[in-house]
């Protein structure tokens, strides 16, 4: 049983890395799993993914950080997200958003494949929505909340779900929170602690696992 760790970027893994001495690369190996660098963006990311994912792994972990809608979660928590959405798939019309379901071409909404598979974790489980362009102003925020009620907000998410699914392999999406999906302020980021409390998550979990 092998997992492929799935990433966007080599930062948000940098711990894991250093810790099981891997040298930077897209795809680097060890025994037990091996660590995917996709690159920004859910088109990135499909790509990686198609060239990279096959039999040869029981189950994939896509790690990274992620925007929260609920100010409720603080900053560097863990989250579980169990669905996500493409959440611009769709066309617009006078009526509202139409998603690709609506328009008979396909779908959006996708979950966590995790059928009896030892992905057992206490994390508070959220559902996310996966963006091309990341809310920073207080209309297109309503309007996607308003909408969706999303949790998170990602760029990767959904993308992975969707390639897990089409080739049946089990995948888990583990998500830090490094800010709340607001007006554009980076200045209240979290985004050193959100990317040690993730590594520091994962590196037990591929020690347990």
């Amino acid at each position: 049983m092998k997992t492929l760790v799935v990433a966007a970027t080599f930062p948000e893994v940098s711990g894991l890395c250093e810790h099981f001495l891997l040298k930077e690369g897209r795809l680097m190996y060890t025994p037990n799993f091996d660590v995917l660098i996709t690159g920004v963006g859910m088109t990135a990311t499909a790509f990686a993914l198609g060239s990279t994912l096959n039999s040869s792994y029981s189950q994939v972990l896509n790690l990274g950080i992620a925007g929260t809608y609920q100010r409720s979660i603080p900053l560097g928590t863990l989250v579980q997200v169990t669905q996500d959405i493409f959440s611009e798939l769709g066309a617009e019309s006078p009526a509202g958003f139409l998603t690709i379901e609506t328009l008979g071409f396909g779908k959006s909404h996708f979950q966590e494949i995790n059928p009896e598979v030892p992905f057992q974790t206490d994390l508070q489980q959220v559902n996310g929505i996966t963006v091309n362009r990341v809310h920073g102003t207080k209309e297109s925020i309503k309007e996607t909340k308003d909408r969706l009620n999303p949790d998170t907000e990602s760029m990767e998410g959904a993308a992975v779900f969707y390639a897990c699914e089409q080739t049946g392999i089990p995948c888990l999406q583990i998500r830090s929170i490094s800010n709340y999906v607001e007006e554009r302020n980076t200045a209240t980021w979290e985004i050193g602690k959100s990317i040690r409390n993730l590594n520091a998550w994962a590196i037990r979990f591929l020690t347990i696992a």
